[in-house]
C-alpha cells in the first residue's frame, strides 16, 4: 500500500498557509515546511536502524515527522521501534499535528514497527526550563534523531525567550539557533540532527557563541545549499538564504563533508554534490570559527587566492567601523536641505557606481544633519573614505557594494548607521588607496569569496575586518589606474586581474561564473520556460556549444554529446559535480525541453537509434549555433529573430512527422496518439485510470499533443445536453461515467498544469449546459511531479498518479470521486 503521509501534511500546510496572514506568520517566526523540503531534510540521515527516538522541537503540522516516518517505512526491516516526541505551541496547528502523528504511528505499526508519540502543546524553550540543572546530564541525552525547521525570529532582550535562555546559560540572538542549541544537547552519543535554518549563523560576531557550541558538540557531515534565496520557502516569499545541515554527536574535526546544492523546481533533489576536507569548511585555527561553504572545486581557488593576499587592515593602516549616526536617535537634528548650520549626511542611497553621489538625485531620506554640540561627536572629519552598504538588497548583483567618498565641502559630515566605512584612525586615507580599495571590494573575486561564508544580506564590519587584502602599494597602484573613471563589472575585473597578483585558477573560476550567468541570460532571451532558466540548463547549453570559461561565444561549436559526457564536462571545466543519479533529471528537466524548443536535435548521426541505447546523444540545431556565436555582438537581435523563425518552421515540420503511440481502450478499441507532449500520460490515463475508476465509462473526448482530436463524440455530447463553446478550451479527456451518470473531466498536468481554481471555474462554465455531475481530475506522471504542484491544485478535485495507479488523492470535502453541485440530485 502506498503511504501519502507527506502529501497529506502538505495539503494541510497549503490550506493553513492561506489562512495565516503575513503579520501573524512574522510574529510566530514559523514557516511550515513544503513537502519537497521535508523529504530532502529526511534524506540526510545515515543510521536508521534499531530503536529510534525522534525529536521534532517545532513540529508545526508534522510535515518533517511525516517525511522521516516515510523514510523509516522504506527501511522497515531494520527498524524495531520508533518513539516520536513533538513540541508545538501554536493552537491552530495542534489538531492537525495530532492527526499526522496518529497516521504516522498507524503506518509504522502496520509495518510491524512498534510506534508511539508524545505531543507537548507548549514551547520547546519553555519546556526545557523545567529540566533540573545542570542542563542535560547524560540521562537527558535520549534522542537518536532530531529533525527541525525551527522558528526564525530575533530574540528581544526583554522577551520571555531571552530570560529562559539566560537561565539556561545560552547566549544567542535568534530563535532558530536557540532551538538547535537546546535540541543538540539532548542527542545521545552518535545521535544525528538534520535541520533547515538560515545560513546567517555561518559568520558574524552575534552567532559566534552558537558556532562555538555546535562545533564543539557536533561534527557536520552534510551541508545543502539552495541556488536562490527564494527556493526553500518560495510560496511564502521568504528571501532568507537557507541551508540544510546534517551533523552527528561526535567530537571530530577530520574527514570529509558532503556539500550539495539544487536548482529551480527540483527542491527535493541534490543535483550538485562534492566532498570537501573538513578543515576547508571549518578552520579550527580561526578564532571566529566561520563556516565556508564552497559548492564547486573551482571556487576553492578563490579561497586560496584570498588567503594569499598579505595584509590585514591594520597593516594597511586602516580600520572599519559602522556609521555613527543613528537617525532615529538624532531625529530632531535631521533636515532635508543644507544650510549654514548643517553638514551633509550620507545614507546608502548616495552610493552609486562606485562613487558617493551627493546630494542624491531623488533623496528619500534627510540629506543633512545639524552641526552643534549635541551632534558633533557623531560626525566624521572630511577626507577620503571607502563606504560599504551594511545591507544588500535582492536587486544587488554583488553582496558587498563599496563606494569612494571624496572630501565634501565641509570640515565634517555624517555617515548614517546603515553604512560601514574604512578610515585611518577616524580620519581619511590616501586618495588612491581609497580608489584601489573600493575597486577591490567591488570585484567579482571579492564577491564570490565573500559569499562562501556570508549567507545573509547584512554585511558586518567584523566580516570585512577579518579578510586579507592586497598590500598597500598594490592597492595604491590600482587606485592610480582607476582614477575617477566609471567601469562596468567586466572592465573592473579585468583591471583587477591585470594589476593584482591573482592566480590564473581564480580568474578561471570567476570567468566560469560569468559564462553561466550569460547562458542563463540567453535562455531568458529566447523565452525558455522559467523552469529551464537555471544553472543546470545553462551548463547543458555551454556543454553543447563547448564554451569553456575562457572561450568566447563567437567560437561556439556543436559537438554531439551524451548526457554522461555533458555531466563529466560540467565537472572538468566548471567544477560542477552532479550526482550520477541526476542524469534522468538533466534529461527530463532540461534536454526534453531543449528538444521541444527546437534548440537541440536528438541523434543527428542516427535518428532511428533505439531509445535505450547508451549512445543516445544531443547536438545544437544549426540555427541555434549561429545564434550563440552572435551573443554579445551587434548582430544578436537579428540572429535571435532568425532563430525564432527557423524554430517555428522546424517544429511545424516535426509535428507532421511525429511517430505514433498505440493505445488500447477498455472497450477493446485501438487508437493512435502522436508522440510527444502530454500523450504518454494520456495513454496512462486511458489504459490505467479509466478501467480502475470509471469502469464501463464512455470516452467522449480525447485531445492530442499534435493538436488533433482523437475522439470527439459530438453527437453523444449533445445527447447529454452539452453545448460546447467553440472558444472554450476542452480538458484533455472527457469520460461519461454511466454507472453514476457523472462527467469526469481529466487534465494531464504535462499539458497545461493542474486543475487550479481558475481552470475549475473555466470547466464549470464550459459544461454548464449539462445537468450531469462534474468531477475534476488532475493526472500526474509521478508522485514527485504532483508535489511540485500541490499549492496550485483546487479544492474539491481529485488527483491521480500514473506510477501509482491504484491510488487516488481527494482534495477536501466530504465526497470522494464525485461532483459537488446539486448533491441531492446526483448522488
Amino acid at each position: 500500500m502506498t503511504i501519502f503521509l507527506t502529501e497529506a501534511a502538505d495539503i494541510t500546510r497549503i490550506r493553513l498557509s492561506s489562512q495565516i496572514n503575513p503579520q501573524q506568520r512574522s510574529q510566530l517566526g514559523q514557516f511550515l515546511t513544503p513537502a519537497p523540503i521535508a523529504r530532502l531534510i529526511a534524506k540526510q540521515f545515515n543510521n536508521l536502524s534499531g530503536h529510534i527516538k525522534l525529536l521534532d522541537p517545532g513540529a508545526g503540522i508534522g510535515s518533517l515527522t511525516a517525511a522521516f516516518v516515510e523514510r523509516l517505512l522504506s527501511n522497515d526491516h531494520k527498524i524495531k521501534s520508533c518513539l516520536i516526541t513533538a513540541y508545538e505551541v501554536e493552537n491552530q496547528f495542534i489538531s492537525y499535528l495530532k492527526k499526522c502523528l496518529d497516521e504516522c504511528c498507524v503506518a509504522l505499526n502496520e509495518k510491524g514497527i512498534k510506534a508511539d508519540y508524545c505531543l507537548y502543546h507548549k514551547s520547546f524553550l519553555e519546556a526545557n526550563i523545567e529540566v533540573t540543572l545542570p542542563l542535560f546530564t547524560e540521562s537527558h541525552r535520549q534522542f537518536t534523531h532530531i529533525i527541525a525547521n525551527p522558528p526564525y525570529k530575533k530574540i528581544n532582550n526583554q522577551s520571555v525567550e531571552k530570560k529562559i535562555l539566560t537561565q539556561l546559560g545560552i547566549e544567542t540572538v535568534n530563535l532558530y539557533s536557540a532551538f538547535i542549541w537546546l535540541a543538540m544537547l539532548q542527542l545521545s552519543e552518535n545521535g544525528e540532527i538534520a535541520a533547515i535554518t538560515p545560513r546567517s549563523f555561518c559568520n558574524g560576531a552575534y552567532f559566534r557563541p552558537f558556532r562555538q557550541a555546535i562545533l564543539q558538540q557536533m561534527k557536520f557531515k552534510k551541508i545543502h545549499l539552495f541556488e536562490s534565496r527564494k527556493e526553500a520557502f518560495c510560496e511564502n516569499d521568504v528571501l532568507q538564504e537557507n541551508i540544510i545541515f546534517h551533523a552527528i554527536q561526535k567530537k571530530s574535526d577530520t574527514g570529509l563533508i558532503e556539500i550539495s546544492s539544487n536548482t529551480g523546481n527540483e527542491r527535493d533533489e541534490s543535483l550538485e554534490t562534492r566532498f570537501a576536507d573538513y578543515s576547508s569548511v571549518v578552520n579550527t585555527n580561526d578564532s571566529e570559527m566561520f563556516i565556508h561553504i564552497v559548492t564547486n572545486s573551482l571556487e576553492d581557488f578563490l579561497k586560496i587566492q584570498m588567503e594569499k593576499f598579505p595584509s590585514r587592515l591594520e597593516e594597511l593602516g586602516l580600520e572599519i567601523s559602522t556609521g555613527p549616526v543613528v537617525d532615529f536617535r538624532l531625529k530632531s537634528a535631521l533636515i532635508n536641505s543644507l544650510n549654514p548650520q548643517s553638514v551633509p549626511l550620507l545614507y546608502p542611497e548616495s552610493l552609486k557606481l562606485g562613487k558617493v553621489s551627493f546630494p542624491p538625485v531623488k533623496p528619500r531620506k534627510s540629506i543633512a544633519i545639524l552641526h552643534n554640540n549635541e551632534t558633533s561627536k557623531w560626525l566624521t572629519q572630511s577626507g577620503w573614505y571607502v563606504l560599504t552598504k551594511r545591507f544588500s538588497s535582492k536587486e544587488e548583483k554583488r553582496r558587498v557594494v563599496a563606494a569612494v567618498c571624496h572630501p565634501l565641502n565641509t570640515p565634517v559630515f555624517g555617515i548614517e548607521n546603515h553604512l560601514n566605512y574604512y578610515h585611518s584612525k577616524g580620519k581619511g586615507m590616501n586618495a588612491n588607496l581609497a580608489r584601489g580599495l573600493a575597486a577591490f571590494l567591488n570585484s567579482s573575486l571579492f564577491d564570490h569569496y565573500f559569499r562562501q561564508f556570508s549567507g545573509h544580506t547584512q554585511i558586518n564590519a567584523t566580516d570585512l575586518r577579518r579578510i586579507r587584502y592586497p598590500c598597500k602599494d598594490d592597492l595604491i597602484q590600482l587606485g592610480c589606474k582607476v582614477g575617477d573613471l566609471i567601469f562596468n563589472q567586466d572592465q573592473l575585473d579585468t583591471l583587477i586581474h591585470e594589476n593584482l597578483p591573482i592566480m590564473s585558477e581564480a580568474v578561471n573560476a570567476i570567468q566560469a561564473s560569468k559564462r553561466i550567468e550569460e547562458a542563463v541570460a540567453i535562455l531568458k532571451d529566447i523565452a525558455a520556460p522559467r523552469e529551464q532558466q537555471n544553472e543546470r540548463s545553462a551548463l547543458c547549453l555551454l556543454a553543447l556549444a563547448d564554451i569553456k570559461p575562457q572561450t568566447p561565444w563567437n567560437q561556439a561549436t556543436a559537438p554531439r554529446r551524451r548526457i554522461t559526457e555533458m555531466m563529466n564536462w560540467f565537472q572538468q571545466y566548471y567544477g560542477k559535480q552532479y550526482a550520477p543519479n541526476t542524469r534522468e533529471t538533466v534529461r527530463r528537466q532540461t534536454m526534453h525541453q531543449f528538444i521541444q524548443m527546437g534548440l537541440v536535435v536528438e541523434n543527428p548521426d542516427q535518428p532511428d537509434r533505439p531509445i535505450n541505447s547508451p549512445k543516445w546523444c544531443y547536438q545544437l540545431q544549426q540555427q541555434a549555433l549561429l545564434l550563440l556565436q552572435s551573443y554579445g555582438c551587434e548582430q544578436w537581435e537579428e540572429a535571435r529573430q532568425n532563430y525564432t523563425l527557423s524554430v517555428a518552421n522546424l517544429l511545424q515540420d516535426k509535428s507532421r512527422n511525429l511517430p505514433q503511440i498505440p493505445v488500447t481502450l477498455s472497450d477493446g478499441r485501438s487508437i493512435q496518439l502522436s508522440s510527444g507532449g502530454q500523450n504518454k500520460l494520456i495513454k496512462d490515463i486511458l489504459e490505467s485510470f479509466c478501467p480502475r475508476f470509471t469502469p464501463g465509462g464512455i470516452i467522449l473526448y480525447v485531445g492530442d499533443a499534435g493538436d488533433k482530436l482523437i475522439i470527439n463524440e459530438v453527437q453523444k455530447l449533445e445527447e447529454l445536453g452539452i453545448e460546447l463553446n467553440r472558444r472554450g478550451k476542452m480538458p484533455d479527456l472527457v469520460v461519461h461515467y454511466t454507472r453514476q451518470d457523472w462527467l469526469v473531466l481529466i487534465e494531464a498536468v504535462t499539458s497545461h498544469g493542474p486543475v487550479n481554481l481558475k481552470r475549475r471555474n473555466e470547466l464549470k462554465k464550459l459544461f454548464q449546459s449539462s445537468n450531469r455531475g462534474l468531477v475534476f481530475v488532475t493526472a500526474f506522471p509521478s508522485r514527485k511531479e504532483m508535489t511540485r504542484y500541490l499549492a496550485e491544485i483546487s479544492w474539491e478535485t481529485e488527483v491521480w498518479i500514473a506510477d501509482q495507479p491504484d491510488q487516488m488523492i481527494h482534495f477536501n470535502g466530504e465526497r470522494f470521486l464525485g461532483p459537488y453541485e446539486d448533491l441531492k440530485t446526483h448522488s
